[in-house]
């Protein structure tokens, strides 16, 4: 399977965009609703010289966005393991 978002040119719209995300039957929902969302999130912006996204500025998001590019060292450890001590509480002597 190929990725839609790569055949596309390297500026497109946000009706070529959503195409090839979520495909024809609701690219009009994503931009509507969930480009708007987006934004907020970091969504590239239209680049007025070329009236269009950047696609791979958009790929690089939705890597960030679903964490691909993170990794895993994106989370830091949570404490000192403890391998084979039991789970339970602590009591107060």
């Amino acid at each position: 399977m190929t990725d839609p978002l790569t055949s596309l040119p390297m500026f497109a719209t946000d009706k070529q965009i959503a195409v090839a995300i979520v495909g024809k039957e609701r690219a009009d929902y994503y931009i509507k609703a969930v480009i708007p969302q987006l934004m907020r999130k970091g969504f590239p912006q239209v680049d007025p010289l070329h009236d269009g996204r950047s696609v791979p500025l958009v790929l690089k998001f939705y890597d960030g966005y679903f964490g691909i590019t993170a990794g895993f060292a994106a989370t830091a450890p949570d404490g000192e393991e403890r391998l084979g001590q039991s789970l339970g509480r602590k009591t107060k002597k």
